[in-house]
């Protein structure tokens, strides 16, 4: 069995992710429809456009944008330049995305203010309100894995090697420690099941 160092695990991981162009109309158009823009376009010139139009119009979208092109930057074994996008989308919306966190296509953040950490995996079509955290339990590198649809409030706190379901909804300011099934809505501090799909 070969161990990898550090640097060739995080290039691994930043592999597996969606390809880049792919990933960021997804985004443009799970953001276009969450914000009620225009119809979203069929012809990829103006799906482009559309992405360039969010990229000035919606908080986080340029800050999602350069942690979709770090992912494929260091996947490529290029130094610093990971960093650099990391830290941009820090300074321009407080998106924090950790080196091993792997992000689905069709991620939509409304306003920023978000941090994920840690080997952390977010499923399609996701949407994460602002003020939420999702990240490690001391002592323990894994965290959630997050299926496909799900929807997490405001200043919700998703922590430790949890499992949340497809199509789950968290609430606002619950503080998520164990699995969500899927369909299920969550609320609460420690976060107790309210309904089931």
């Amino acid at each position: 069995m070969v161990e990898l160092t550090p640097a060739a695990f995080l290039r691994a991981r930043a592999r597996e992710g969606p390809p880049l162009g792919a990933a960021i109309l997804a985004d443009a158009r799970v953001a276009a429809a969450s914000l009620m823009m225009a119809k979203h376009p069929r012809t990829r010139w103006g799906q482009r456009w559309l992405a360039l139009r969010l990229v000035w119009e919606a908080d986080a979208f340029l800050a999602l944008l350069l942690i979709r092109c770090g992912a494929v930057l260091r996947g490529w074994g290029i130094p610093v330049l990971p960093t650099l996008c990391r830290r941009l989308a820090i300074m321009l919306a407080q998106v924090h995305v950790g080196a091993p966190v792997l992000l689905g296509p069709g991620l939509f953040l409304p306003h920023g203010q978000v941090v994920i950490d840690g080997l952390v995996s977010i499923g399609p079509n996701a949407l994460i309100r602002p003020f939420v955290t999702i990240g490690l339990m001391e002592g323990n590198l894994q965290g959630p894995t997050i299926g496909a649809g799900v929807v997490i409030g405001t200043g919700a706190k998703l922590l430790g090697p949890i499992t949340v379901g497809d199509g789950a909804r968290i609430g606002a300011n619950a503080v998520v420690i164990e699995d969500v099934p899927a369909g299920a809505t969550v609320v609460g501090v420690p976060a107790r099941l309210v309904s089931r799909a």
